[in-house]
């Protein structure tokens, strides 16, 4: 998942299916990007569509929430009771990548980042003007 930012921040409101999780950021962009890895896919049923909301991003419901570690870098949150995929937690960077899904921003969104495009399948493929980066950029721009 990128660390993506931009010049001035958004702040985002969303909630999940069943309404238990509700979050806010302050610190969020409206740029939504696809992560293709092989962990994302399995975890979402396809590439997996998130924001980077930055670190300033808080919960209500937090014990609905259940939290996953995919990996030494990575957490993954979902809703306890609808199975919501809400959040991938960068955990060097404090960073959460939240579902584009839940945003009530959703229809400002602006898909502009594929990552790990290298390990996309062939089966569908995204029509918007992106940049695309493979596994091995993605770990090179943001990797500790």
């Amino acid at each position: 998942m990128s660390q993506a930012s931009t010049s001035s921040a958004d702040r985002l409101t969303g909630h999940c299916l069943c309404g238990k999780v509700g979050m806010t950021s302050n610190s969020g962009t409206l740029h939504a990007e696809a992560c293709h890895c092989g962990m994302c896919r399995k975890w979402s049923g396809g590439p997996y569509l998130s924001v980077a909301a930055g670190t300033e991003v808080s919960f209500t419901g937090e014990e609905n929430i259940s939290r996953f570690s995919s990996s030494e870098w990575g957490e993954r949150g979902f809703c306890k009771h609808c199975g919501s995929h809400l959040f991938y937690f960068l955990k060097p960077t404090g960073q959460y990548m939240v579902a584009a899904g839940l945003l009530d921003q959703e229809s400002q969104l602006e898909m502009d980042q594929q990552i790990f495009i290298d390990k996309k399948p062939a089966y569908y493929a995204f029509s918007n003007n992106t940049e695309n980066l493979t596994e091995e950029e993605v770990f090179a721009k943001f990797a500790p």
